[in-house]
């Protein structure tokens, strides 16, 4: 037995506190919000006594979409995520282990922020220890804002100002780091085109007129001049290799992680910082020597038309009119509806990488999607997050969480939890029946005749027509089968009006529909 078990058993004048009391304290004195999670024996414990501290509790029921759902909200809200786990009962360990709280926390917000990891032995839980020998470290300070070298600010003035053809990135790290106000001066001051990344959607409008995005392929092939703000050059930027960029392009990188720094393509400049700090440090290096990127470029020209094209292109085939619906005909309705302030989650394949060209973003920080790891499963666990802040925050936004049906089926019980605590989400089940494309009732049953399914069936299928409608409506929301545009426009305008309950739509369409001609493949090939 410790010394610390025998002393709060012997003490019984000196009032006592338990393990989960002094967990859930120092979380609170951490500045921790939100906890979500699944219990038991004898985890329980620290989700009541965390409740009781005023941190809110989300039961969720699978511990994968917890773990989407907590990371989400440290996205949205500058805490990352912090990962509770339990071990076996300590041997020697004493109480100073619970110091761990903010070591954790300022691990998770210093430098490139990320998740920790704690792990507490069960019998810390249910300890009880003199409430006077309990020490709680103060909440952690907030990250130092680090600046870049100037003689490197003044060499990437330099360089943007030779660009025959520029382009600015924006990502994720941007809209983290809250340097939307800064990065759309520098857009609008210099006059320079922008392509958002998927989660760097919305920190300049989408609609702004310097946004290129429906010339993405054409921008960064031909870019000359590419400033990353907050981007990485992974496999969403085709690692700025060619043939996606040209041979000799000139990135300059502006990341808060040196380690980042030059992966996979060597920079031209570098600028290690805060990307809110030094993007205030390039503004003030244009208002001392003021320049604007001409707006009647040959390259302003070049994107403007393969915008307008693109556009077209997509356009003409949301306009179609046969059914099964398409990708484009679903996300132009859906688009037409969208509240401009509202949360947009989305995961899938062609859902997600259709979805992101259509659904327009305003604000920062309010799409959510699979991300770098392209992980299939994220999208209710992010969509409860985004509601549980909207709901405490009492700001009436809505959240539009659009899945594909076989990425809805990784968290589809999580429909329990949306239910349980009436989040403000509206699903959008968009069914092809399959992982990528499949096949309609009448396939189905005809390849069913030649064998079992598990000997002809591709693996890519789904059971056609499913009615995932009804995993809402078994739970008290609302759920709504759709096959035509006028059954879509209905429903979703039902599902905005109504803010009693959250909804689902069963969208139906085409089992082999796409995407449009593409100049690149977008992510991996396929011989199938």
């Amino acid at each position: 037995m410790s010394e610390t078990n025998g002393a709060a058993r012997s003490d019984g004048d000196e009032e006592q506190v338990s393990g989960a009391e002094v967990i859930a304290q120092a979380l609170k004195t951490q500045d921790v919000e939100y906890m979500f999670g699944i219990v038991g024996i004898p985890v329980t414990e620290i989700a009541v006594a965390s409740q009781k501290m005023g941190i809110r509790y989300v039961g969720m029921r699978n511990e994968q979409a917890a773990c989407y759902a907590a990371s989400a909200i440290g996205y949205l809200t500058g805490r990352p995520l912090i990962v509770i786990g339990g071990s076996s009962e300590r041997s020697q360990e004493t109480m100073g282990a619970f110091q761990e709280f903010p070591q954790a926390v300022r691990s998770s917000i210093y430098g490139r922020p990320g998740a920790c990891y704690v792990d507490i032995p069960a019998d810390f839980v249910n300890l009880q220890v003199n409430v006077n020998s309990v020490r709680y470290t103060e909440c952690c300070m907030p990250p130092p804002v680090s600046m870049a070298e100037t003689s490197a600010i003044c060499m990437a003035a330099t360089v943007i100002r030779n660009a025959k053809k520029p382009l600015l990135i924006i990502g994720k790290g941007a809209a983290y780091a809250h340097a939307e106000e800064g990065i759309r001066k520098l857009v609008e001051r210099c006059k320079l085109p922008f392509l958002p990344t998927p989660m760097g959607k919305g920190v300049i409008p989408d609609n702004h007129p310097n946004c290129v995005a429906a010339a993405r392929s054409r921008a960064l092939q031909f870019a000359d001049v590419i400033v990353l703000f907050g981007a990485r050059l992974n496999w969403i930027l085709h690692f700025g290799l060619p043939p996606r960029y040209q041979p000799d392009v000139k990135f300059i990188q502006v990341d808060i992680c040196a380690e980042e720094l030059g992966n996979n393509v060597k920079p031209a400049v570098t600028l290690l910082g805060d990307i809110n700090a030094v993007t205030k440090q390039l503004l003030e290096q244009f208002d001392k020597t003021p320049w604007q990127y001409p707006p009647e470029s040959s390259w302003w020209k070049t994107l403007r038309e393969k915008m307008k094209s693109n556009e077209a292109t997509s356009k003409e085939l949301a306009s179609q009119k046969s059914l099964p619906m398409n990708y484009y005909t679903v996300f132009y309705h859906v688009q037409e509806q969208l509240p401009r302030d509202c949360f947009v989650v989305s995961e899938g394949a062609n859902t997600m990488d259709i979805g992101r060209t259509v659904l327009q973003n305003y604000l920062p920080r309010h799409r959510l999607d699979a991300g770098t790891f392209g992980t299939m499963g994220v999208g209710l666990g992010f969509a409860i997050a985004a509601a549980t802040l909207a709901k405490a925050r009492n700001t009436g936004q809505r959240v539009i969480c659009v899945e594909g049906d076989s990425a809805f089926g990784f968290s589809g019980m999580e429909v329990e939890t949306i239910c349980r605590y009436n989040l403000p989400i509206i699903l959008l089940v968009v069914n092809n029946n399959g992982i990528y494309q499949g096949f309609d009732v009448d396939s189905w049953k005809e390849m069913l005749k030649f064998g079992d399914a598990t000997a002809v069936a591709p693996p890519v299928c789904l059971l056609p027509n499913s009615h995932y409608e009804q995993v809402m409506t078994a739970f008290g929301g609302k759920g709504y089968f759709v096959q035509t545009p006028e059954e879509l426009q209905k429903s979703l305008r039902e599902s905005l009006a109504d803010t009693t309950a959250p909804s689902l739509i069963n969208i139906m369409i085409e089992p082999q529909a796409t995407r449009k001609a593409q100049d690149f493949h977008w992510l991996t090939r396929s011989k199938i």
